[in-house]
């Protein structure tokens, strides 16, 4: 069995193992990388949602109110700009306005010279709820990455960039239809282990 960073076997190198095992022939190897990914964004996911929380906020919220704020005065932007920054659809972005203007931190205003444009513009209370969160926010990251080193944190911003870049390849790249159709190869050669166990 392989062994992470920390020495010890972690729960992906659980999974490749049993895979292994299993299905010998199957290449799980992207696991290595994927699967750790995806656990790790869960747990920042889970200390994320407990730091707003603390401010009647959630992820999406503050991700609306951070790209307000960074925008710079008088800190607004069109729906279409925040949905592009987030990721999301312009109705995910509509939802999360509603929410925000309900709780008065957000307003919505039209465009003086193009009334089909609205703009979402940051209330005074929002500013300053995005100011005290953000600060908390970084605080609480920095706490996340404590086990990194400066080299550490530059060499996987690197990778994780890159990533990302193909990540964007394979949204414009259609699965190999013939491959997700191939049989699956089977070892069908004893394990001695396993018979001896099984004795």
């Amino acid at each position: 069995m392989t062994r992470g960073a920390s020495g010890r076997p972690d729960a992906v190198d659980l999974i490749l193992e049993q895979w292994k095992r299993e299905l010998p022939a199957l290449d799980a190897s992207p696991m290595e990388v994927l699967g750790r990914l995806h656990r790790s964004f869960l747990r920042y996911q889970g200390l994320l949602s407990d730091l707003f929380e603390c401010f009647d906020l959630n992820m999406a919220s503050f991700d609306v109110l951070a790209a307000l704020r960074r925008s710079g005065p008088p800190y607004r932007q069109t729906a279409g700009q925040l949905a592009d920054i987030a990721l999301v659809t312009t109705g995910g972005i509509t939802l999360r306005l509603d929410r925000l203007e309900k709780a008065g931190l957000v307003t919505r205003e039209r465009d003086t010279a193009d009334r089909r444009i609205v703009h979402a513009r940051l209330t005074e209370r929002g500013t300053e709820i995005a100011d005290v969160v953000a600060v908390a926010h970084f605080a609480n990251e920095e706490r996340m990455l404590a086990e990194l080193s400066a080299t550490d944190r530059r060499s996987l911003s690197l990778l994780l960039g890159k990533l990302e870049r193909s990540l964007e390849t394979a949204e414009q790249t259609p699965p190999d239809r013939a491959a997700l159709n191939a049989p699956i190869r089977r070892d069908t050669t004893p394990d001695p282990e396993r018979s001896v166990s099984q004795r």
